[in-house]
């Protein structure tokens, strides 16, 4: 049933559920882009704690007004009995440590080349995760610079022409832009 429900949610199947879900993924890897994972995680139970607080106080009011049967409200999730028994603990800590010894196991054989072409893709996907990584960090961190020196925040209409500009004279060799005025003479200040 829930390889249904993800399916639907792959497919596109439930629209209304599919958009909210995927906005709630975008929203949330936004934020952990922007924050660290400890302020997000702590917002969010923020939120959840007023919300729930909000409702428990909600529901003893209808008690205390008789519109209400004064149970509470969140009662079923309390009940929930999430423990686990000795043998179910053991089983998800064997499961846990063979998934580790075998990730162990695996990039021991990597580095270590166990395997040559196994080892050779390994090398060639981590350049190219540096290479594509520091390309685009030096991007990030350069545009501004490049930005400023075409003076593409000038005016919103100068742009074009600055560009121009800055294109002209990269073939020109570089170097100042041509001075606009017959013969480089100044003009008279009054």
């Amino acid at each position: 049933c829930k390889n249904i429900n993800l399916m639907d949610l792959i497919y596109w199947k439930d629209m209304e559920r599919t958009g909210m879900v995927l906005t709630g993924l975008v929203v949330g890897l936004l934020s952990l882009f922007q924050l660290s994972i400890i302020t997000v995680v702590s917002t969010v139970s923020l939120a959840v704690m007023c919300f729930t607080i909000s409702v428990r106080i909600y529901y003893q009011v209808l008690y205390i007004l008789s519109w209400g049967d004064g149970e509470h409200p969140f009662k079923s999730y309390l009940d929930l009995d999430i423990s686990f028994s000795g043998e179910q603990a053991d089983l998800y800590m064997q499961k846990a440590i063979i998934m580790v010894l075998s990730a162990a196991d695996t990039l021991k054989r990597l580095l270590f080349v166990g395997n040559l072409f196994d080892s050779i893709k390994l090398l060639v996907l981590m350049y190219f995760v540096i290479t594509l990584s520091s390309h685009s960090l030096y991007c990030y961190f350069s545009w501004p610079l490049i930005s400023i020196s075409i003076n593409i925040y000038s005016s919103p209409f100068g742009h074009v022409n600055n560009i121009k500009d800055f294109f002209q004279r990269l073939a020109q060799g570089g170097g100042p832009p041509p001075d606009p005025t017959p013969g480089g003479a100044k003009p008279k200040s009054q």
